[in-house]
């Protein structure tokens, strides 16, 4: 349970120490007020901004008290931003620019869409393995998990395969609210600075312990969502994942079963899974980010880049950065992320798909007392492949994220080679 995409690098990786350094350390470095000249230097009007004031285009606001320039009263009127019809050039910059800019929107979004939609099947199928200790076939390769995929989509259609796709995205939205809320009011920090220490990493920890423990009741709504069998699924509205974690933690809605954990129970592995999965993310994208950099500043003094590489680098270090943090994080996790789901869906009376059949449906009848007793069980009764089951979801569903994010790098290429 985590948010896919959390905000500023993931806190341990910040991404504002470039512009702290550059905002506070290099445009208005430490001063002495002694002097009166000192002062005058310190005191400045805003940094130019083009098209402000009149300007022509590229040059400077004068210093505080100056004399203003003086302009030639003939000639053709001054337009207010660059790129008129007087110079053919700026046209070409600002479309470019312009053609930048939507291409960065382009992949963002193609990424977050990957993320969130075409991978859901993928999520749906893994959680459905996760939770089925009736299972024979582990579906630890994608061969197997592609074929009862299509099982599935014969036998119930396309939205067995889609289910809970909304309640996930409701989810993301409680755990985003509810890190903002909580960061508001108190004086835990929602991201470390580059300057950070042992006691702001804790209390940001914190943070994310409290965030968790909140969407936690919604999780759990949207586990069962994902989960439920077609066959005897209910058209629930897309706030249904809202009601029943209210339900969950008000003790009312659909009746569970006596074996039903109480969230005191699940708040250990919860919060565990999530700081840990947050941990190794925001680790290993902050590692991949700094070799990637290297990698691009080292080309640069090497040869001259092309513009066209300049405005991939721009935006590709960072996609890739975060794609290999959720892949090695999930990978790394998956035994855990198991054990969380059966104790998540234990007692709520959830039928599930047959993973085996690709057709027909089983119960859920847990018995585990715990975090350990769930390990222990599964361990015995289904061997060390049990805590992988449906790890071939999680190999189609990185396979296909990564050829999304090749083919926009393809058209972007291409796009940016037609207008240099």
């Amino acid at each position: 349970m985590h948010p896919r995409r959390p905000d500023g690098f993931d806190g341990l990786g910040y991404r504002g120490g470039a512009r702290d350094e550059q905002g506070f350390g290099g445009a208005f470095p430490a001063r002495s007020f002694s002097s009166g000249s000192d002062l005058s230097h310190w005191v400045t009007t805003p940094p130019d901004i083009p098209g402000s004031r009149n300007l022509h285009w590229g040059e400077k606001s004068p210093p505080y008290g100056a004399p203003a320039p003086s302009t030639p009263l003939e000639g053709p009127a001054e337009e207010p931003f660059p790129g008129g019809s007087s110079s053919g050039g700026g046209v070409q910059g600002q479309s470019s620019e312009q053609l930048n800019r939507f291409a960065g929107f382009g992949i963002g979004l193609a990424s977050l869409f990957t993320e969130n939609v075409l991978a859901h099947p993928c999520i749906v199928l893994r959680r459905q393995c996760q939770v089925n200790y009736h299972a024979r076939h582990y579906h630890l390769t994608p061969f197997t998990v592609i074929n009862i995929m299509y099982s599935f989509n014969k036998t119930q259609g396309p939205r067995a395969l889609w289910k809970g796709m909304g309640s996930t995205f409701i989810v993301q939205g409680v755990t985003l609210g509810a890190e903002g809320i909580i960061s508001e009011f108190t004086p835990l920090p929602r991201e470390i600075s580059h300057k950070w220490n042992p006691k702001q990493i804790g209390e940001h920890l914190l943070l994310k312990s409290l965030t968790y423990m909140v969407a936690m009741p919604f999780y759990s709504a949207s586990l069962i969502e994902t989960v439920q069998s077609e066959i005897i699924r209910d058209n629930t509205g897309i706030l249904e994942c809202v009601k029943e974690g209210i339900g969950r933690v008000m003790g009312l809605g659909v009746p569970h079963s006596k074996r039903l954990l109480p969230l005191l129970s699940l708040i250990f592995p919860t919060v565990l899974h999530g700081v840990l999965h947050y941990i190794i993310s925001s680790a290993i994208q902050k590692f991949v980010l700094l070799i990637l950099k290297r990698k691009t500043y080292s080309s640069h003094l090497a040869e001259s880049t092309s513009p066209v590489q300049s405005m991939l680098d721009a935006y590709f270090p960072e996609l890739i950065a975060n794609f290999a943090a959720s892949l090695c994080s999930d990978v790394i996790l998956y035994p855990l992320e198991t054990v969380l789901h059966r104790l998540h869906i234990q007692g709520t009376r959830t039928i599930i798909d047959n993973t085996d059949l690709g057709y027909e449906v089983l119960p859920i009848n847990t018995q585990y007392e715990g975090m350990r007793d769930c390990i222990n069980t599964i361990r015995q009764e289904e061997g060390m492949l049990g805590f992988y089951k449906g790890f071939g979801a999680v190999i189609i569903q990185y396979t296909l994220h990564a050829a999304v994010l090749q083919i926009t790098k393809i058209i972007y290429s291409t796009l940016l080679q037609n207008s240099v």
